[in-house]
């Protein structure tokens, strides 16, 4: 499977994402009726908005990039390592543009890869993109492409075979796949507490990279290859 993809050319990608605010109540009163019309499509009836606040992080009008990390496989004869760096911070415009500028220097084969990544991480970067004012990449840039001038990669995606059930975490395929779990301290759910209550933006970075590695392995995996030994995994 995927015998045709050149692994040096993907780079692998994860975000990690918070609410705009701390809390509900400090919102601007535009924004609390907003968000009072959004969560309506989902929230329960004996729920108020303000209960599911913390639900803000998964929508790019609501919520905000505080890192982003991105890896690639690097061939070396019949070995190979695995280079990780990492965006992160409060200043979400200044880490886009950098990410931004690791982006336009990519060759015209680079292909972005992401868990999901169709459905949250390319859309969310390319929102938050625009409401900052940060240039897109022509990665992320898909007005007017044709589908085969598209070069993102989903490895949720690919695990569907054309299925359109049901959404398959990253942590169950990796358990699947006999993966080292990258939720050995926290997971999604929890980076918006980490950030807000005790503003450790080291341990979303490191939770965000062995996202990273994950993702990579499980397409090594889809590849029938060799995973990466840890000792080969560096951070830059």
């Amino acid at each position: 499977m995927l015998h045709h993809l050149h692994l040096p050319n993907i780079l692998f990608l994860d975000i990690e994402t918070v609410s705009q605010q701390s809390d509900f109540d400090s919102l601007s009163e535009e924004f609390k009726l907003l968000w009072d019309a959004k969560s309506g499509y989902f929230r329960k009836e004996d729920q108020s908005a303000s209960e599911v606040y913390q639900r803000a992080a998964i929508y790019a009008e609501f919520g905000k990039i505080v890192c982003i990390s991105i890896g690639r496989i690097i061939i070396d004869g019949d070995d190979k390592r695995f280079r990780v760096k990492s965006f992160y911070g409060d200043d979400e415009k200044a880490l886009l543009n950098d990410f931004a500028d690791l982006l336009h220097k990519q060759k015209s084969t680079a292909i972005l890869c992401a868990h999901n990544g169709k459905e949250f991480d390319f859309p969310y970067l390319s929102r938050r993109m625009l409401i900052n004012g940060v240039l897109l990449p022509h990665l992320l840039d898909n007005a007017g492409k044709r589908p085969w001038e598209i070069n993102l990669l989903d490895t949720m995606e690919l695990w569907k075979f054309g299925d359109y059930k049901s959404y398959t975490s990253l942590r169950l395929l990796a358990a699947v796949f006999g993966i080292p779990t990258p939720k050995d301290d926290i997971d999604g759910s929890m980076v918006g507490e980490v950030y807000w209550n005790s503003h450790d933006l080291e341990r979303i970075r490191t939770y965000c990279e062995k996202d990273v590695l994950t993702i990579a392995q499980l397409l090594l995996k889809f590849k029938g290859s060799n995973l990466i030994s840890a000792d080969k995994v560096e951070i830059v």
